[in-house]
This record gives C-alpha cells, structure tokens and sequence, in this order.
C-alpha cells in the first residue's frame, strides 16, 4: 500500500459536496453505521480523525474538572481563547488561518482516498468525527458538506462508557482506564457534560445546514429499522439504495460472532435502557441531576425513548 502523497501541485483538492460528517456522541453506534455506509461503491470511510480533539481541547480538563466544588461550564480552548491575539486560530487572524486548514484537511482526506485506489474528485467521503464538539466549525470550514447527526439517549451513551472505562475492555489500550468505583459518580457528571455539549454543538451545526444537506438518525431507530435508515443516507450522498438490505443484514448485531460482542466489547448489546439494570440506584440520580433537562431537549424523556423518527 503505498502512502498516499502526492505534491501539492499534483493535487485536486476534494469537491466538499462529496464530504459527508457523521457527528454525534461516541458510543451511539457511529463505528456501525460508518461501516455499513463504507460498503457503497465509491465510498471513502474516515473512522475517526479526532479533528475535534485537537481543535476542541476540553476546556477545564476532565480531572480539574471533576476536583472542582460546583463543577463550571463545559467549554473548549475555541470557546474560550477566540478574543485573544494569541490564541493560535484568535478570530482576529482568521484569514490567516482558515483556508490553509481548510486545504490541510481536504488533503488528508484526498490522500486516504488515494490510498484507497479511488479518485479523490470522484469518491465519496463519510467522516465519522468522535470529537463532535468542533462540529460548527467543520461545517463552517465546509459549507457545502453534509451532515448525518447520530443521536442516541444519553443515558445509554453513559452506561456504555461506563462499561469501557472497566477492567479488561477493549478501550484501554486506546486511553482509557479502569474507574474505582468511587470514581464512578464524577465519572458518570462528565460524560453527561459531554454528551450534552456535544449534542448541542451538533445540533447547532445541523440547525445551519440546508435540509437536503443534513440527516438526523436516531440510534434507536437504526436499531429497529437499520435498512430503512441505510436508505435515507443514501438518498442524502446520492448514492443507490439497492444494496442498503443485504448490507444491513450482514452487520446485524446478532451476526457479530460471540466472544466480540458483550460486556467490555466495542459492540457491546445495542439495546436501549440497559442503564436501568447496570447503574445503581445512587448513580441513576447523579446522572439525572447532571443530565438536567438535555435529555427532555432532544426527545428522550424519564420512561422511553421517542417513536420512530420519519424525517429530520
């Protein structure tokens, strides 16, 4: 496999209408849904590039964060540092700055292309960001790309972190690690933190998208209905439905073999509500009070998840 490089005089940067971002919580199914959408033809799957984690650094950190009395307002280096002249991409210099990131990431995606075997003004791009958190400034960068926003119930989204941030999981070796279970309460504030920061900043960018530019899929329902989902994507890329079926039949959970789904697994039981069973009673109400009214702003409620979404 060859590396991909090419000189910047050879290069034909990426038509952004071809870059589609999957946004949203870690943990909602997006690893899924980016490989069923990477089997299409002409389709260039990016699993995380981890753009919002070096542009959107947490701003406090996660420990000071959890140390602090009250904990304040989750906000990133972005959010904070804008107005000053310092700050490497300070507003002030924005035209110093913006089109040459714009370029660097364009290329890296065309290069990953070409590593591929297909034709950067051609292909597809469907960029699954964990670090949703940037997701405005992305769509900014790119105004022309298209945006799928995967939203699941945050509480699921925290039980499954939970589930990874134990002894013997498959997300150890990537950073995280096994929380005592003292740690757990402020654990359980921050990833709520999270979940909801990002799901407004996705929510933010998705409000500024055109509707033939933006899809809203909801885990549950990709659960139930993935080919039904498979096809509202692909009418969103422009791509033929015909192979949505046959693709959602072969990543079926049950398909995935035993030994590989489970408990400390990636794919760990893609249902919904088994927070009910796996947090304690004390650890259900932490999470409720730091979840606070996020859960009622995106359509999740005390008791069910919401009905199937028809459109976005």
């Amino acid at each position: 496999m060859g590396t991909g490089f090419v000189t910047r005089e050879e290069r034909t940067l990426v038509h952004t209408r071809r870059l589609t971002w999957i946004f949203g919580s870690s943990r909602s199914g997006s690893t899924w849904l980016l490989e069923m959408l990477g089997e299409l033809s002409g389709v260039v799957a990016i699993d995380d590039p981890h753009l919002g984690h070096h542009l959107g650094v947490w701003r406090p950190i996660p420990l000071a964060w959890g140390a602090c009395e009250d904990p304040p307002e989750l906000a990133t280096l972005l959010d904070l540092k804008a107005e000053e002249d310092g700050f490497f991409f300070a507003e002030r210099y924005r035209d110093a700055w913006w089109e040459p990131l714009r370029e660097l990431i364009a290329a890296r995606f065309e290069a990953q292309a070409r590593d591929s075997g297909l034709d950067p003004g051609e292909a597809r791009f469907v960029i699954k960001e964990p670090g949703s958190q940037v997701a405005p400034l992305l769509v900014d960068l790119f105004p022309d790309s298209k945006l799928i926003f995967l939203l699941r119930d945050g509480r699921d989204v925290i039980d499954s972190w939970l589930d990874a941030y134990s002894r013997g999981s498959w997300a150890l070796p990537g950073g995280a690690f096994p929380v005592d279970p003292e740690g757990r309460p402020a654990l359980i504030r921050w990833l709520a933190a999270v979940w909801a920061y990002r799901s407004r900043a996705v929510r933010s960018a998705f409000e500024r998208q055109r509707p033939e530019d933006r899809l809203l899929i909801r885990y549950e329902d990709l659960r139930r209905q993935p080919e039904h989902c498979l096809a509202r994507a692909c009418a969103l890329l422009g791509l033929d439905p015909a192979p949505v079926a046959a693709i959602a039949e072969r990543h079926r959970f049950e398909r995935i073999p035993d030994g590989a789904r489970g408990s400390r697994c990636r794919a760990r039981q893609a249902a919904t509500g088994g927070w009910r069973e796996n947090l304690t009673a004390e650890e259900q109400a932490v999470m409720h009070e730091a979840l606070g009214s996020s859960l009622s702003e995106f359509g999740y409620d005390e008791v069910t998840a919401p009905a199937l979404s028809a459109t976005a």
